[in-house]
C-alpha cells in the first residue's frame, strides 16, 4: 500500500483531540510507525493517561509530548505550535481533530451551546491552520494537514444544527486550504477526514458504553485514513458496518439535488418526499 511521504519514521505529527477516540487512535498508530507525536487536548487525567498509552508504543518516551490546550483559543494553539517546534524542530502531519457534540434542539435554541460548538469544532480547525501552516510551508518538505469533518456537514440532517454548521464550515475551509496549498506549497496536501458511525470508547452521556454493531472502531477509521492519504485522496469518506460508500454517495447526491431541483430544504426528511427518496435510494 502506498503511503503519504509525511507518514514516515522520524517525522512529527501534531494531533488535537488526542486524549480519546479518533485522535488517540491516530496518536497510537503514528507512534507505532515511528513518528514523533505531539498530543493536544484539554488539561486533565484523560490526556495524561492517553500520553502514557502512546509512550508505550513509541520508540522513546522522548518522542511523545502532551500539551494541554483549548483549541478554541488561538493563543493556546500558537503555544502548541511553539512547543511542537521547540521539542522536535518540525511538524510534518497536522491533524485538526478536536471536536465536541451536543447542541440538540431547534436552530433558535441553546445559544451558548451553539457558540461553544462553533468555537471548538470550526474555530479549532481555523486556529490550527492559521497557527501551523506558515511554519509548515517554510519547511519546504512534504507534509499533510488533516481536518476532521462529518457527514452531517455534507447531508445536513435536522436536529443538530450547530454541529452541522460547524462541520460544513470545516469542509469549506479545508477545500479552500487544499486549493491555496496547491498554488503556494504543493508539497503540502490537505485532506478532509469524514468518519462514518464511529465508536470512540467514551461511555456515559457522551456515547454508548459498548460498540454498536453498525459502528467502526476508531482504529478502523485511522486504517482507512492512512489508505486514503496514501492514494492522495482529499475527501476521505469512511463507510461503517451499516452504511456503504454507495449509500453515502446516493445520500450526498440527493442533498446536492435539493438546490439543483429547487426542492424544499432538507427534502430527504420531508414527508412529502419520502417515497421519492426511497425510490431514489433503491435505484
Amino acid at each position: 500500500m502506498p503511503t503519504h511521504p509525511a507518514i514516515a519514521s522520524g517525522r512529527v505529527a501534531v494531533i488535537t483531540g488526542a486524549a480519546s477516540g479518533i485522535g488517540l487512535a491516530a496518536a497510537r498508530r503514528f507512534a507505532s510507525l515511528g513518528l514523533k507525536v505531539v498530543m493536544a487536548d484539554l488539561q486533565g487525567g484523560a490526556l495524561t493517561a492517553a500520553a502514557a498509552e502512546v509512550v508505550a508504543m513509541a520508540k522513546s518516551a522522548d518522542d511523545v509530548c502532551a500539551v494541554p490546550i483549548d483549541v478554541s483559543r488561538i493563543e493556546e494553539v500558537r503555544r502548541l505550535k511553539d512547543e511542537a517546534y521547540e521539542a522536535f524542530g518540525q511538524v510534518d502531519v497536522l491533524m485538526n481533530n478536536a471536536g465536541i457534540g451536543g447542541g440538540l434542539g431547534k436552530p433558535w435554541e441553546t445559544y451558548d451551546r451553539w457558540r461553544r460548538i462553533l468555537e471548538v469544532n470550526l474555530w479549532g480547525v481555523i486556529n490550527g491552520v492559521h497557527a501551523f501552516t506558515p511554519a509548515m510551508i517554510g519547511q519546504g518538505s512534504p507534509a499533510a494537514i488533516i481536518n476532521t469533518g462529518s457527514k452531517q456537514g455534507i447531508t445536513n440532517p435536522p436536529g443538530s444544527a450547530a454541529y452541522n454548521v460547524a462541520k460544513a464550515g470545516v469542509k469549506t475551509s479545508t477545500e479552500q486550504l487544499a486549493h491555496a496549498l496547491l498554488e503556494d506549497a504543493p508539497q503540502i496536501s490537505a485532506h478532509l477526514l469524514v468518519p462514518g458511525l464511529t465508536f470512540t470508547g467514551i461511555g456515559g452521556a457522551r456515547g454508548p458504553a459498548e460498540k454498536p454493531p453498525g459502528a467502526w472502531t476508531s482504529d478502523q477509521v485511522i486504517d482507512f485514513m492512512l489508505e486514503g492519504l496514501g492514494r492522495g485522496d482529499f475527501y476521505i469518506l469512511c463507510p461503517d458496518n451499516m452504511v456503504t460508500r454507495e449509500v453515502d454517495e446516493r445520500r450526498i447526491q440527493w442533498a446536492a439535488d435539493d438546490l439543483i431541483r429547487n426542492r424544499p430544504a432538507l427534502s430527504r426528511w420531508n414527508p412529502a418526499f419520502k417515497d421519492a427518496f426511497d425510490a431514489f435510494m433503491a435505484e
